[in-house]
């Protein structure tokens, strides 16, 4: 650890502001969706925040360099993770083989992957920022790039690999792909989505179906996005009161707790609640471009935006499927939604941009 490194003055104020009351917010509105449900949601929840914010105040006197020099080694570990998680880990009752079980706590190797693999991505990028576009250089770094990407799809956890793929998108742009590349990737995309479409589960498909056509299977498949789209109606503009939600106090909402807490905070907050909501994840957003703008180190660049993009991809995702305006993908919301992995890595992504945003350029004498 270090502190001779860092420019402490140079904290982005507004930026920690907005990550403090969303947080103090999320805890708010989650104590509400888990007061009928057993499981003590809040209270780990809140043990997870508390853990996440000593990381960061860790993370904020390392030397960011550290993690240039184990780039490697990080890599590695998250394959190993990963393909771990595939023979011994825990979860086909929920749909995915995703978590490793240790005693009373549940770990989640695809969540730190998100870390891992920006970390990784940053320094191989400002490795070969000057020849990326070279093909055998642009298909190196993209085979190590999607490993993990396929590691998680076997699980299969397709929400997550969504996220993960975008980052790796956003890293790609803003490390200067040439736009031929990205164009033809598009197209790719575009014709492998039958193929996509065949490999899903029949879950999976029926999600799709479902927002293709909501009123197809409301009392089955449909009822989950059904009971969210009531609980934000009926919140109209001032919401109904803390704790008094009706299709929030009584459990009609499926996975409330998770994927599903919008509308908890929709109903009892109304549609200004879910303003000021929307207005904090803009402040932060805004607040991570404008660090990676005036940020002159390529490295801080790359794993700024690839964590802006890790949030954004969520809450956009996350806020319009509760809408009905994006398939269900259960992806869940930042620093709201009850995990206790996804609420430490949230934070620890939060911690390495700042901690990088304030390190001091190391002198060059040549």
């Amino acid at each position: 650890m270090t502190s001779d490194k860092k420019n402490f003055r140079k904290i982005d104020k507004l930026l920690v502001l907005s990550i403090l009351a969303l947080l103090i917010f999320g805890l708010i509105v989650l104590y509400s969706a888990g007061n009928n449900l057993d499981g003590n949601y809040f209270y780990k929840q809140l043990i997870s925040t508390v853990i996440g914010l000593i990381i960061v105040a860790v993370i904020l006197f390392m030397d960011i360099d550290i993690f240039k020099r184990l780039y490697i080694l990080m890599y590695l570990v998250n394959i190993v993770l990963l393909i771990a998680v595939l023979f011994f880990g825990v979860g086909d009752e929920w749909g995915a083989r995703s978590w490793f079980k240790l005693g009373f706590i549940n770990f989640q190797p695809s969540e730190l992957s998100k870390i891992f693999i920006v970390l990784f991505l940053g320094k191989l990028l400002e490795s070969h920022k000057n020849d990326l576009n070279k093909p055998k250089v642009l298909i190196k770094i993209l085979i190590l790039a999607f490993i993990p990407v396929l590691l998680i799809l076997k699980q299969p956890d397709f929400g997550t690999a969504l996220v993960i793929s975008f980052m790796i998108f956003v890293s790609l742009f803003i490390a200067g792909i040439d736009w031929k590349y990205i164009l033809g990737a598009f197209a790719a995309f575009l014709v492998s989505l039958p193929f996509i479409y065949i490999s899903l589960d029949d879950f999976q498909k029926n999600r799709i179906l479902n927002f293709l056509q909501p009123e197809r299977d409301l009392s089955n498949t449909g009822w989950q996005a059904l009971q969210g789209k009531i609980a934000i109606g009926s919140g109209n503009v001032m919401g109904k009161g803390y704790l008094n939600g009706l299709q929030n106090q009584f459990n009609f909402i499926p996975e409330k707790q998770t994927d599903f807490i919008f509308p908890v905070l929709a109903e009892e907050f109304g549609f200004i609640g879910g303003l000021v909501l929307i207005l904090l994840y803009a402040l932060m957003l805004y607040r991570l471009i404008t660090i990676a703008q005036k940020s002159n180190n390529f490295y801080t660049k790359i794993i700024t935006m690839g964590f802006c993009a890790m949030f954004f991809v969520h809450i956009f995702e996350n806020i319009g499927m509760t809408l009905g305006v994006m398939p269900i993908t259960g992806i869940p919301l930042p620093f709201f939604s009850y995990g206790g992995t996804f609420q430490i890595i949230n934070l620890i992504s939060v911690g390495l941009i700042i901690s990088s945003s304030i390190q001091k350029e190391s002198l060059n004498f040549l």
